[in-house]
């Protein structure tokens, strides 16, 4: 298997190229509108197929390069059923099997950082976008965001997965590539809490400031651009 985690030192953001093997379809998840040349070169390298694209959210801090990889390959733009993006081809509903040749990941509808936020599973991994992050979890307080849905996706979905999965997240701002999910129970201050209850004062008391690119990147994503 091909797994490749390029890094966007702007917006701290992760973005993953998943793929059976040289010469075979693939795949890539919250990829960043100026790294396309970075995966159209590594796709060109190993003679890959880009067949799908996703968006685990409209995200807020970076602009997505969802429409220029689909300009460029002609690849499928996958997200959430939920999702306001106007480029998207294919929205998956909770708990759809997304396959590409040898791989196959499985969608879990994970709100609470945004209403379309989803998560990917896929056997020993799962890509967590912005719900939970390493040593974090992804905000609440924009975008229909809801700490008791965060709450609700984190203890009964994505914490109930066994504690060697992998966890892969959208951004870390520390340089940490991963963690586990059991890692994430032992060490995760956001998850030491008892309750939705709690957990919803937590959050609803973290008084942040808005991402900077937060009034360009969600009506651009929303709408998709390309490069110029």
């Amino acid at each position: 298997m091909i797994f490749n985690q390029f890094f966007d030192d702007v917006s701290c953001t992760y973005t993953y190229l998943l793929s059976s093997g040289k010469g075979r379809e693939a795949l890539i998840i919250d990829p960043v509108l100026e790294k396309t040349n970075d995966y159209i070169s590594f796709l060109k390298k190993l003679d890959l197929k880009l067949v799908k694209v996703i968006d685990t959210h409209i995200h807020a801090d970076h602009v997505s390069g969802l429409k220029e990889l689909k300009q460029q390959t002609d690849c499928a733009i996958l997200m959430g059923e939920k999702s306001l993006s106007e480029v998207v081809t294919v929205r998956v509903k909770d708990n759809e099997k997304i396959k590409i040749e040898n791989t196959e990941l499985i969608s879990m509808y994970t709100p609470g950082h945004t209403d379309c936020s989803y998560s990917f599973l896929m056997k020993d991994r799962i890509f967590t976008g912005d719900t939970l992050l390493i040593n974090g979890t992804g905000r609440t307080d924009f975008q229909n965001g809801n700490p008791i849905d965060q709450y609700h996706s984190l203890f009964d979905r994505i914490l109930t997965l066994p504690e060697e999965t992998f966890v892969y997240p959208a951004h870390d701002y520390k340089g940490q590539k991963f963690s586990t999910i059991g890692n994430e129970k032992k060490n995760n201050p956001r998850l030491k809490i008892k309750s939705a209850e709690q957990y919803a004062e937590l959050m609803n008391n973290l008084n942040l400031d808005n991402p900077k690119m937060m009034d360009i990147a969600i009506p651009a994503n929303i709408k998709g651009k390309t490069l110029d």
